[in-house]
């Protein structure tokens, strides 16, 4: 039996239940305004269920095999087994664990769950479209909407996603065996995090990308220290190269790749990862049927208080822009929620924060020195190598740095790239001292715990002060 279209109401409607989605609810519920989540997936959205997740899960229980089989110079010896069946059901049940935690936070702020497809009817109405056969659908009359429906992986012509021969980092996570060879197409922070991922499973990885680097984001310094580790962990690199096409060949696939100059070259592979990108989901909105407006790449539009071009519409997360990251989600859902409430609530992106759980990780904050010069600063620069940190010394891993950027005139931190290990815990410091308008003096007095990473940020601001002591 076809369930009929009913319509109800609700002061916000929330659709996608990802990072911003869930937390643009839970925020709205807690200030009293009654709100409604549609969610077509799954609770937690593409971070929790298919991206960080899980692909953190993989990182840390990788990096237990690897550290334990290489940590001879520490006079430890160790032949450690990698049950593959066994990390993915691990993963799988923390993801499980998670996404349960998300559903039942939204139940107890007395968020509305909504099981469906939001599509917009009108600037007023939205139509949702319950999964399954017989289902139906109902219309929901809203005075707020925030839009939080994320983003998906981009894909490449004539390399469409099968999840066999050809995976997304959605297929590659979910991997029950260990391929013995992969070819990962795009040297960015999703490729290269899986490619260290299964490099250190044991698996064949080369990586093709069609600029002159990886990580083309950050600094040349800051992606050579992970480019020159995963050489180390066997990865091999071609750069100035387009994937072009591929085809079967038996168990496994060749792939063909064109150069800048027009030289082609064959890589041969077990499976083929394309990770080159995200582009947001919008697609399922019908953003026909309003008036909406997206930018050039599919992005929908939002002034500093994450509102589109309809007042009483906000868009937050991916679906709003780059940079695609969760604790961007976390707080435009907030700040939208507190917009439809009345309070004075804005958006500052000059202390976000972002993260690559390579090895080493990246964290960054801020300004870098050319950026600071470029936004009319004077830069003094601080920089601390972890080869003279002691702790990174008794962690058996040295290879990067610690670097602060400054207005010389103010003392005011503006920026850091880290480059280490726990870069992605380090750089919280840094970007509390932005958000709080810290300077040099402030960091430099807060006595740091010895032995530990975080000395290396004191040194580096100290550096940059003029007073460094151990380097």
């Amino acid at each position: 039996m076809v369930v009929g279209d009913v319509t109800t109401g609700t002061e916000l409607l929330v659709v996608g239940g990802g990072p911003g989605g869930y937390v643009a609810a839970i925020r709205a519920a807690q200030l009293d305004i009654d709100v409604t989540l549609v969610e077509m997936d799954a609770y937690g959205g593409t971070c929790l269920n298919y991206g960080c997740i899980p692909s953190k899960a993989f990182v840390s229980a990788t990096d237990v095999a690897h550290q334990a089989g290489n940590a001879e110079a520490m006079g430890v010896y160790a032949d450690p087994a990698v049950d593959m069946q066994g990390m993915v059901t691990w993963k799988d049940r923390l993801v499980r664990r998670l996404t349960k935690g998300v559903e039942s936070l939204c139940e107890r702020a007395g968020v509305n769950l909504v099981e469906g497809r939001a599509e917009f009817a009108s600037e007023e109405k939205a139509r949702i479209v319950h999964q399954g056969e017989g289902e139906g659908s109902e219309t929901i009359a809203f005075e707020h909407a925030v839009l939080a429906t994320g983003s998906r992986p981009i894909q490449i012509p004539g390399f469409e996603f099968d999840g066999e021969r050809i995976l997304s980092s959605r297929d590659a996570l979910a991997l029950d065996s260990v391929p013995d060879s992969l070819l990962v197409v795009g040297g960015g922070y999703i490729g290269m995090e899986l490619a260290t991922v299964f490099q250190k499973l044991g698996t064949d990885v080369t990586i093709v990308e069609q600029l002159p680097d990886i990580l083309d984001s950050y600094e040349e310094d800051v992606s050579a220290v992970v480019r020159e580790r995963a050489e180390e962990l066997g990865v091999d690199f071609h750069f100035d190269q387009t994937a072009q096409d591929w085809e079967e060949d038996g168990a496994a696939l060749t792939v063909e790749t064109e150069g800048e100059d027009g030289e082609v070259q064959q890589f041969d592979a077990e499976k083929c990862l394309v990770a080159v990108g995200r582009k947001p989901v919008t697609d399922t909105l019908d953003l026909d049927a309003v008036d909406i407006e997206t930018t050039d790449g599919g992005f929908v539009e939002t002034d500093d208080r994450g509102r589109t071009s309809l007042d009483h519409v906000f868009a937050v997360g991916d679906v709003a822009g780059d940079p695609m990251l969760a604790h961007k989600a976390f707080r435009e859902g907030e700040v939208a929620a507190e917009v439809v409430a009345g309070q004075p609530s804005a958006l500052d992106y000059q202390a976000m924060p972002a993260a690559v759980f390579t090895d080493p990780e990246i964290g960054t904050v801020g300004m870098t020195e050319s950026e600071a010069e470029e936004a009319g600063f004077d830069p003094v620069v601080g920089q601390m190598p972890l080869r003279a940190s002691g702790r990174a010394l008794t962690l058996d891993d040295t290879e990067g740095f610690v670097r602060v950027v400054a207005d010389e005139e103010s003392g005011f931190v503006l920026g850091g790239q880290i480059v280490g290990p726990d870069a992605s815990e380090m750089v919280a410091e840094l970007a509390l001292a932005i958000e709080m308008g810290a300077t040099l003096e402030d960091v430099a007095a807060t006595i740091h715990i010895h032995p530990t990473l975080s000395e290396a940020v004191h040194e580096a601001v100290k550096g940059a002060a003029g007073h460094s002591i151990h380097y």
